[in-house]
């Protein structure tokens, strides 16, 4: 573990102890603007209870340290955000996984380790107990991982052979995992032959269900995974891009139905109450609300063509490639994009 200045010398458990306005679609809510003493306008995005001022490059990295394309993010019971990126060929570290307190203070990184610079992708926590603990997805690699919050390795799973979908390693290409309340997980294929694949807590591989396709059942590029409980039972959430939609699944694979509205190429999940945020590659991130009826779209871009192109000519207020977000423990929201240099933006709720 590399740790911020304030924090060098302590071991891992010393670690863990220590512009624009624009038009939402399909008649949503339009962003608001509001002016604060010093005459600059924030940019504020959302209505109501969805409201929110938009914060982008939230975070302060140390010198050493350039974020590639920004894949994963979450938030752990301390409210300390984690960060997972492909590092920036100009990056001298190469930590693939960074970590900030709520304020925004970087507090240390790690991930060079498992050689996460090319492959970090999907990225996701749980707790057993009193005790958290990281996912990690390698799509490069083909390999997940699960580490304690200081990197410290638990588990680690590679091709699901045994389910006799492949016919080599190198076709499987794993993009997010979701969890269940008894400890199953479920590993998204989503670079790779279009398998959801189902395990016990222990790693031992269950079955596996999807497959190419477009019928129902079937799945093309299910990039973001997520254990739905929003109605009191558990259902698999399955974010299937290439076919612009959500798809739903029994926790023993069976096909439960389709989410359409205002899917373009949703990403991945997050939730809150009955909210359930989704990430839309499509520059825009969507809140649906327990029906599945989107309630907001928020900094929606349309402008994908950026996300190779430097800093300078990003629209404040706009997103380019969100590919992951959550709400924090306080309804805010972080979401970070698919763009060379990366980006974090803080959309700070508004109460």
């Amino acid at each position: 573990m590399r740790h911020a200045k304030s924090y060098r010398g302590l071991d891992r458990r010393g670690f863990l102890a220590a512009g624009a306005a624009a038009v939402a679609a399909g008649g949503l809510p339009r962003i608001l603007l509001s002016s604060n003493k010093s005459g600059l306008e924030p940019i504020i995005v959302g209505s109501g209870e969805h409201t929110y001022e938009v914060q982008h490059d939230w975070g302060r990295l140390p010198p050493d340290i350039a974020y590639g394309n920004c894949h994963g993010v979450c938030e752990d019971s301390q409210g300390r955000i984690y960060i997972k990126h492909t590092v920036h060929a100009s990056s001298r570290s190469k930590d693939a996984m960074v970590v900030f307190d709520d304020q925004g203070k970087f507090i240390g990184s790690w991930g060079a380790e498992y050689g996460l610079a090319g492959g970090a992708h999907g990225l996701h926590i749980t707790k057993e107990g009193s005790q958290e603990f990281l996912w990690l997805c390698d799509q490069a690699k083909g390999v997940v991982y699960k580490t304690d919050l200081a990197g410290k390795l638990v588990m680690k799973l590679g091709c699901p052979e045994q389910s006799g979908l492949y016919d080599n390693p190198g076709e499987y290409h794993p993009t997010n995992l979701a969890t269940s309340r008894n400890g199953d997980f479920y590993v998204g294929d989503g670079y790779g032959r279009n398998w959801i694949h189902h395990y016990n807590s222990r790693g031992e591989y269950l079955r596996s269900f999807g497959g190419t396709g477009s019928q129902r059942g079937q799945l093309s590029q299910p990039h973001g995974i997520w254990m739905d409980n929003r109605s009191g039972s558990e259902k698999l959430a399955v974010a299937d891009r290439a076919n612009h939609r959500i798809q739903y699944f029994s926790p023993e694979g069976r096909h439960l139905g389709f989410v359409t509205n205002e899917m373009k190429l949703p990403c991945h999940f997050h939730q809150r109450g009955s909210d359930l945020l989704v990430p839309d590659l499509d520059a825009r991130v969507t809140i649906l609300d327990k029906d599945d009826k989107p309630i907001a779209v928020l900094c929606d871009g349309g402008n994908q063509g950026l996300r190779a192109e430097p800093r300078e000519k990003f629209i404040p207020g706009k997103f380019i490639t969100p590919h992951s977000a959550i709400f924090d423990h306080a309804g805010n929201i972080f979401v970070v994009e698919w763009v060379e240099v990366g980006r974090v933006t803080k959309l700070k709720r508004v109460v």
